[in-house]
């Protein structure tokens, strides 16, 4: 068994996203033609040889709970430990369901944690797309001796929040909150390694001060008492996903094999819940240009730096472009589509003409007509 446990926070509520998590949490979102986010929390786990690992959630799960199941694609399927799924069981009964902080997601599950039975706790975030290497991270903690290791990057990240300013032998000496792109900082990927008895430690003080919020209230409580906390480095593709424009933008991103082989590297590979399906089928007159096609699909018209997930079918004669289209959408004949974010089994009749922008795609919900 390993000596660390993982803590997946899939609870986030994003208001900006719309539609697209009318009725998913944000960890769920449909990601890269066959991933959701969770997917990359999960990997990074298991490439570490964590499999004992909870997922906090809070509301509108149940796409969640349908993607992850018991665990089995990550090898987290076990008679003892294993996947736990961790609805919010500890808060009262007026609470309306969505946690006003992530202290308050880790007090509602504190019975969990206390039953943990590794000495250290791994604490990820379900929509982060980046594909961390939690065993030099681990190394890393273990060899600094700090309390706490914050996962950062020092590198381009979009959407991220907090950051780090280090003092002189590399520790973490400052917390800045909501904070643009700092060049002085190390940007938090809101992932850290912590001895289980800190964790509590930290909870129980905050839920004696009425606190609610883990960066604002209880890690700088944690600095401004002398906690020592050390930092690991993650080197490559970072977005932490909060808008429909990051969403979309870190989906374009794909198309570049640099980010692909960065997201996707064989050493650590990403795995997800599998589908058998047949293969796509490209008509006699079908083009396609820098687009990621998953299988079952019918492509018999025109697609151009396009994301098309399982089960579509595009009619002949139809132009799409610079879009994500989800899983079982179906385009009818001689369309004009651009800058589009399609919802699974949305579908498009013959001759529709439907155009966003770059800043900002159109969204067509799960399941609509037009």
């Amino acid at each position: 068994m390993s000596k660390y446990h993982g803590i997946i926070f899939a609870y986030k509520d994003a208001p900006e996203m719309g539609d697209l998590t009318r009725e998913r949490t944000v960890a769920s979102l449909p990601f890269c033609g066959r991933y959701r986010l969770i997917d990359f929390a999960l990997s990074s786990m298991k490439n570490a040889g964590i499999t004992d690992v909870g997922v906090i959630m809070a509301r509108d799960y149940q796409s969640l709970l349908d993607h992850i199941g018991g665990g089995k694609a990550w090898d987290m399927n076990r008679r003892s430990g294993g996947l736990r799924m961790l609805p919010p069981f500890g808060l009262p009964h007026s609470h309306q369901g969505n946690y006003s902080g992530t202290i308050e997601a880790l007090n509602a599950v504190a019975p969990y944690i206390r039953d943990i039975q590794q000495d250290h706790i791994v604490l990820l975030v379900g929509s982060l797309i980046a594909n961390i290497d939690l065993s030099a991270a681990i190394a890393q903690h273990e060899a600094g001796g700090a309390e706490i290791t914050a996962i950062c990057s020092d590198g381009p990240a979009v959407g991220l929040n907090h950051h780090y300013v280090l003092d002189e032998e590399g520790f973490v000496k400052e917390i800045l909150l909501y904070r643009g792109d700092d060049a002085t900082a190390l940007k938090s990927l809101e992932g850290y390694i912590i001895h289980k008895d800190v964790l509590l430690r930290m909870m129980d003080e905050a839920s004696a001060r009425n606190d609610w919020a883990f960066h604002k209230h209880a890690m700088a409580a944690f600095l401004r008492d002398g906690g020592r906390m050390d930092v690991y480095r993650h080197e490559g593709y970072v977005c932490a996903v909060r808008n429909v424009a990051q969403y979309y933008n870190a989906s374009m991103d794909m198309l570049k094999v640099e980010n692909r082989r960065d997201i996707f590297p064989a050493s650590r590979p990403v795995r997800t819940k599998t589908h058998e399906e047949v293969s796509t089928y490209f008509g006699e007159h079908s083009v396609s240009k820098n687009s990621l096609v998953s299988d079952n699909c019918i492509i018999e018209g025109e697609i151009e730096n396009c994301i098309v997930f399982s089960g579509c079918r595009i009619g002949a004669n139809t132009h799409l472009k610079n879009s994500i289209i989800m899983r079982g959408v179906t385009i009818g004949e001689n369309a004009e589509l651009s800058y589009i974010i399609s919802d699974k089994y949305a579908s498009f009749s013959d001759r529709t003409v439907l155009q966003g922008s770059e800043k900002l795609p159109t969204v067509v919900p799960k399941g609509s007509a037009i």
